[in-house]
């Protein structure tokens, strides 16, 4: 620990470093999440007041407040403004300002690289890579999570342009490291290279697959701030930043096992990625319909309901109304759960938030491996907005794109009733057969006037 650094600095550190720790570990469960985040944000809280107690910052103490309140300012009415719908793209925006925040601090290091030694020099170079490529990656996963991109964002020789761009970084990044002046044009350039590099790096990824690129690209963030914490000799820093890369990289990894597939699979094979103009879609005159009052009834009168929930979801909020749809069959005796697939939605966690938003009881909540052993004794699944995660193609059609990916097996139940908007295909654009199944009946139109007419037709039932 550096001995100019005030003894109060260093206690409120750790007292950070325990609200972290501590607020992390909370986050493990649903009914201890609130409090964790509180604990957490606390804990930010902490570090942040305690720098203006660091005598190196005491100078710029009006800059770090004006832009801490503007900043502030902005993401408090962002967060008052945003709808659970854009939950996932806020995080893709988020990760990225943490990025580049990280970057531009590894970038203010390497302007004065007279003051450091090598190791702090080749430190921040990294922190400066890994930042940027987080920005980068994460900014463009917010855009094609926004629709501004097709699923193949491409170009020709791109893998030609992405190794060029990697090993240029990587060269660039040993010149600065090793140099004892600075480099202003290097720096722009090894900058600009590594912004690049996190592009090409997230063209090649599919659409199915960015919720696991988020989660890759958030712990990228965490390495960089630990990086950054370990130049500035922040204590506070070097932690938060480890436990974001360390929760990080496993989730990652825990959503990449999800769906049978390695991360470099997910990240370099363009899995599921297809053309507008391919991309096939659902013929209505061929799939087997149902309106909302038949489907009632055959939910109301069932032993077993199983609620399968996906983005349509989300983009339809209708989690309020399925829970009071599944209040009202409780009422009736029917036995009701949901079923959450480990990359439902957008984001690492999507359904189970939005679930939990609306008070759905988290023991009605089952993940793929605890149900899908039981759909053959499910009377009646209900899929609401869900595609390519309820697709058999992915464990019968070795052809398909999605074969290999674990799925929720709802065609092994006795019947299963479709909530659709449209006659397109799912994110990945791949056809989905469940829809064509003897099994299913689809009910076209929005989720939630979709459920709020099954709603009435159970109740005009009693």
């Amino acid at each position: 620990m550096n001995d100019t650094v005030p003894l109060a600095l260093q206690l409120a550190w750790f007292v950070t470093t325990l609200l972290f720790i501590v607020g992390l570990r909370r986050l493990s469960s649903p009914n201890n999440a609130r409090s964790g985040i509180w604990l957490a944000g606390l804990g930010m809280l902490i570090a942040i007041a305690s720098m203006y107690f660091h005598p190196e910052l005491r100078q710029n103490q009006v800059l770090i407040l004006a832009a801490m309140s503007i900043g502030g300012g902005i993401a408090l009415l962002h967060a008052q403004r945003i709808d659970m719908t854009r939950i996932p793209q806020m995080i893709a925006l988020y990760n990225s300002l943490g990025g580049i925040a990280a970057g531009a601090i590894a970038m203010l290091v390497l302007l004065n690289v007279s003051e450091h030694g090598v190791l702090v020099k080749s430190l921040a170079v990294l922190g400066g890579l890994i930042g940027c490529i987080a920005f980068s990656g994460s900014l463009f996963a917010y855009l094609r999570l926004r629709g501004y991109f097709s699923r193949r964002s491409g170009f020709a020789q791109r893998q030609v342009a992405y190794i060029a761009s990697g090993a240029l970084v990587m060269l660039l990044g040993l010149i600065l490291a090793a140099s004892s002046t600075a480099h202003p044009v290097l720096l722009l350039l090894f900058v600009g290279l590594a912004i690049c590099f996190g592009i090409l790096m997230t063209l090649p990824t599919s659409a199915a697959d960015m919720p696991v690129l988020i989660s890759l690209y958030n712990a990228l963030t965490g390495l960089a701030v630990a990086f950054d914490g370990f130049v500035l000799e922040n204590p506070a820093m070097v932690v938060a930043g480890t436990i974001v890369f360390a929760a990080g990289s496993l989730l990652t990894r825990l959503m990449a096992r999800s769906v049978n597939r390695r991360l470099s699979e997910i990240m370099y094979s363009g899995f599921g990625i297809t053309d507008e103009a391919e991309a096939t879609s659902t013929d209505k005159d061929h799939v087997n319909t149902i309106d909302s009052r038949d489907a009632a009834v055959d939910m109301a009168y069932a032993g077993r309901v199983v609620i399968v929930p996906g983005y349509g979801m989300a983009t339809a909020q209708a989690q309020h109304k399925l829970r009071e749809l599944t209040q009202l069959l409780d009422e009736r005796g029917v036995q009701t759960s949901f079923a959450i697939h480990p990359v439902a939605g957008r984001m690492p966690g999507h359904m189970n938030v939005l679930l939990a938003e609306a008070g759905v009881p988290y023991e009605k909540i089952q993940d793929l491996s605890d149900i899908n052993a039981e759909f053959s004794q499910v009377d009646v699944v209900l899929v609401v907005g869900a595609n390519d995660i309820v697709n058999p193609a992915a464990r019968d059609d070795a052809d398909s794109p999605l074969f290999g990916m674990p799925v929720l097996d709802v065609d092994s139940a006795k019947r299963v009733i479709v909530l659709k908007r449209g006659d397109g295909t799912g994110y990945a654009g791949v056809e989905n057969p469940l829809l064509f199944a003897p099994v299913t009946r689809v009910l076209f139109g929005d989720a939630r006037d979709s459920v709020q007419d099954l709603i009435l037709a159970i109740k005009g039932l009693e």
